[in-house]
């Protein structure tokens, strides 16, 4: 695959400085496919859960995904379930692997070039997914992305396993600005502030984080992001492979 880029500055640096902020959605975006669907097709095709049962379910809230008409807390639910059922250590090792078999290969190289051309700027650059944090996390460290600058719908650990619940608002949609706002608001707390925020993102479902970002860029978009794209001279890019 290809190499890792340059991880970002320690989040704990308290000193007053000026930045800019690049955010990226994950799915569709920086990658070719959707990690949250590849993962209940990835646990389907180990015979980690019922065949028949888990992919009609996963078809179907994909599709309302698509539609823009996804419950995204019922949704993560029905993904954190899989989780309550393994210990931690044997989770971390199948999605090692998934992300080996499944994700590596679908890394979009221009996604990589324009990510690490914010990096080498040295701008903050934050992966925002509606994703779970437990694929999202792992995924953004392929991109040298630390967890202080990931931004996925949070899932409740307690003792060391996963509940099947959520511990905050989902990421998606407008939660994406809730939990984007909340961020900053700690940045500004050790002293960073962001002058220019750049938004990529391929979906419908982020025209509140495009429209939030001074520069919004949409990556190989849908139908419904494309024609409001030409219609606000935002800029469009081909990023499929």
């Amino acid at each position: 695959m290809q190499d890792s880029v340059t991880t970002n500055l320690d989040p704990t640096t308290t000193a007053s400085e000026t930045k800019e902020l690049a955010l990226f959605d994950l799915d569709h975006t920086l990658l070719d496919v959707d990690s949250d669907y590849l993962w209940g097709e990835y646990i389907v095709k180990h015979g980690l859960v019922d065949e028949a049962q888990y992919q009609t379910a996963n078809q179907r809230f994909y599709e309302e995904y698509i539609a823009g008409t996804l419950d995204a807390t019922e949704y993560n639910e029905f993904v954190a379930e899989f989780l309550t059922t393994q210990p931690m250590e044997r989770l971390h090792e199948l999605r090692e692997h998934y992300i080996q078999t499944e994700i590596e290969p679908h890394i979009r190289p221009k996604a990589l070039s324009a990510l690490k051309h914010h990096l080498e700027a040295g701008h903050d650059v934050v992966i925002i997914s509606a994703t779970n944090d437990f694929v999202v996390s792992a995924i953004a460290q392929r991109f040298g992305i630390e967890a202080a600058y990931v931004l996925a719908t949070p899932l409740e650990i307690q003792d060391n396993r996963y509940t099947g619940k959520l511990t905050d608002k989902p990421n998606f949609q407008g939660g994406k600005i809730y939990h984007l706002e909340k961020w900053v608001a700690k940045q500004q707390a050790q002293g960073i502030t962001y002058s220019r925020t750049y938004g990529y993102s391929d979906s419908k479902n982020d025209l509140p984080l495009l429209e939030w970002a001074d520069v919004p860029v949409c990556v190989t978009p849908d139908d419904t992001l494309h024609a409001h794209a030409l219609a606000h001279r935002w800029a469009v890019e081909d990023w499929s492979i």
